[in-house]
């Protein structure tokens, strides 16, 4: 399959290796990149610094194959999402590793992370920190939440009432914390990795729109294929624990300064005209769709744009093509559209759906 050929199902490929000869783990076989101008790559970018981004993000994702089997999709969206500064929900049955994807992605990144189970009884502190009053200053200081990291876990983030979803927005949005009028601003770089289970919604609070549309993409988990179940369970039964990610051999193999070259490299990424009014052009065919109440906003529509211009740079090209916006278009505004009550009670599904935009769409040429 090429880089284009996932996108009906969402799906995010794995990107080809550089140049150099280095390769990923997964289903797909690495391929060479396009030739460059000496010196420089297409963006105008010294072509070692952007080759060099690229190959650390490549070698994240062998290391996270050394724990995760079968979710190369996932870990895809999550370096995506890392590239265009973005949160991602990750939504997918119980068991099929999500906490253990966010876990191995930030040792091979040498992220700090923190783990939050979203409870009813989570208060709005428990997350941002709080004021404590120390009675040997007599002073009040302020003691740091959990929020305070670089991959925040927010596990069964639709199960905590929405006052404490809404404490998540300011830090979402603006990247800081704002406690008794003091703004605080988190470490960078920082993004938020929420988890949802599909299929369970007795107790649950799920998110408003104007927060779901904060997550850069939504990414399904699925159950794994038969040999890659296989391939699970021979793990275990040679004693892997995925509590000890040391002793699985994951080890930090890129850092915060390779993100900031590849999202510097991705900033140079070129758009044509005509491909920015194709992303226009989708966006708005789902706020006319007779099976939608809610169409995506123009944030979806930069959404779509800074996901597709990622992937490029991580596909090895310097420009976006329709097929990168085709690729992205599921997963960045699947969570941002909303289902007629008619629709649903036919079984329509959002996927079918932004399908059938895509499919109906003209593509430029």
């Amino acid at each position: 399959m090429n880089q284009s050929e996932g996108w009906q199902d969402g799906s995010i490929q794995a990107p080809p290796s550089t140049s150099s000869g280095t390769e990923h783990t997964g289903a797909h076989q690495a391929t060479r990149v396009e030739e460059r101008v000496p010196g420089t790559d297409s963006a105008g970018q010294p072509a070692s610094e952007s080759d060099s981004a690229r190959a650390a993000l490549l070698r994240v994702r062998s290391e996270v194959g050394k724990s995760i089997v079968g979710q190369d999709s996932a870990v895809t969206g999550l370096l995506i999402g890392l590239l265009a500064n973005g949160h991602v929900l990750l939504e997918g049955v119980p068991g099929v590793a999500k906490t253990l994807l966010v876990r191995t992605l930030a040792t091979a990144l040498s992220f700090d992370t923190k783990r939050v189970q979203f409870t009813p009884d989570l208060m709005p502190g428990d997350i941002t920190g709080s004021l404590i009053y120390e009675s040997k200053t007599s002073e009040f200081t302020f003691r740091e939440g959990p929020v305070f990291t670089n991959i925040l876990l927010a596990d069964e983030i639709n199960r905590t009432p929405p006052k404490t979803q809404a404490s998540l927005l300011e830090a979402m949005e603006e990247r800081q914390v704002s406690v008794d009028g003091v703004s605080r601003p988190l470490p960078a770089p920082f993004i938020v990795a929420a988890t949802q289970n599909p299929i369970e919604y007795e107790g649950t609070y799920p998110l408003p729109e104007a927060q779901l549309d904060r997550f850069l993409l939504k990414l399904t988990l699925p159950l794994p294929g038969r040999d890659d179940e296989i391939e699970v369970i021979r793990r275990h039964s040679v004693g892997f624990d995925p509590r000890n990610l040391a002793a699985a051999g994951v080890r930090a193999v890129a850092g915060a300064e390779d993100i900031d070259r590849a999202r510097a490299a991705v900033g140079r990424v070129a758009i044509a005209p005509e491909v920015l009014a194709y992303i226009v052009d989708v966006v708005r065919a789902t706020r006319s769709s007779p099976s939608f109440q809610l169409g995506v906003s123009p944030r979806g529509a930069t959404a779509l744009l800074n996901t597709s211009r990622a992937w490029a740079w991580l596909s090895g090209r310097s420009f976006v093509t329709p097929d990168d916006v085709k690729a992205l278009t599921l997963p960045a505004l699947r969570h941002r559209v909303a289902l007629r009550p008619e629709a649903q009670m036919d079984g329509v599904d959002v996927d079918d759906v932004l399908g059938g935009i895509l499919a109906t769409v003209p593509v430029p040429r």
